[in-house]
């Protein structure tokens, strides 16, 4: 069940990287900024499903 948690973090955090350069690549472009702001509360959300992924991952599974 650890293994599962930790490649759902590892895929939600590959998620977040993948956000951030798109948003960031939109602002470069001077795009807009409503899609910006999409994707910013996109990057925050998948943010804090990684964090809770990994805090469920330490709370079920203590070294």
């Amino acid at each position: 069940m650890a293994t599962v948690f930790n490649i759902l973090a590892i895929l939600v955090m590959v998620a977040v990287v993948i956000v951030l350069i798109r948003g960031l690549a939109n602002m470069l472009r001077g795009g807009s900024g409503t899609t910006s702001n999409k994707l910013m509360q996109a990057r925050v959300l998948l943010q804090f499903i990684a964090v809770v992924l990994l805090l469920l991952t330490v709370y079920f599974y203590p070294r």
